[in-house]
């Protein structure tokens, strides 16, 4: 029998308050109060606590703080992303951030799906899509990606989106919901 943890990985319907999900998650959010609340000039610490809340991603990878994740393990970047101030990223499965990609601030980028049936809701079951971003894409400030999406290399998701379909490589795409505008060149 799977743990609700190896449910969570696995992409299935897990509970969300099984003790040890409510560990890692009580642990991801001390490490997040400490980044939260460290001296804007100590860069140095700031490095280091990033390093331990976002053990898969790359040690190049920087916050500008406030920021909020569930667990940050599920968080892999690669070397150069930035997300800019207070972007939530709620990780019960994989985000994956390619390199030199760019967040605005209020970036949201949600991988929770759950139940459309009410009674089943009621029993706060959730699961997750992974969500993949590909490399040197731009985000604006204030902008929504919703679970199971991707969105392709060296694209810009315009400020307000709601990402709720993937976007391909080399696109401007903006609005609610979110379409492609131009190509690139």
């Amino acid at each position: 029998m799977k743990t609700e943890k190896e449910k969570m990985l696995a992409g299935e319907y897990f509970n969300p308050l099984d003790k040890e999900l409510s560990e890692e998650r009580l642990a991801a959010r001390k490490l997040l109060h400490e980044l939260n609340h460290n001296p804007p000039e100590n860069l140095q610490q700031q490095k280091e606590i990033t390093r331990k809340l976002l053990p898969n991603s790359h040690k190049a990878t920087f916050i500008q703080p406030p920021f909020y994740c569930d667990y940050g393990y599920n968080i892999r970047t690669g070397k150069g992303v930035f997300f800019n101030f207070n972007c939530t990223l709620l990780d019960l499965a994989v985000i994956e951030i390619g390199e030199q990609t760019m967040f605005g601030p209020n970036v949201q980028i949600y991988t929770a799906v759950h139940p459309t049936n009410a009674e089943k809701r009621a029993t706060h079951i959730e699961k997750g899509k992974p969500i993949h971003i590909g490399k040197n894409v731009w985000i604006g400030g204030n902008v929504t990606i919703c679970p199971g999406v991707r969105i392709g290399d060296k694209s810009i998701i315009g400020a307000g989106s709601v990402v709720t379909k993937d976007i391909p490589a080399n696109v401007m795409a903006a609005g609610n919901p979110c379409k492609v505008i131009k190509e690139l060149g």
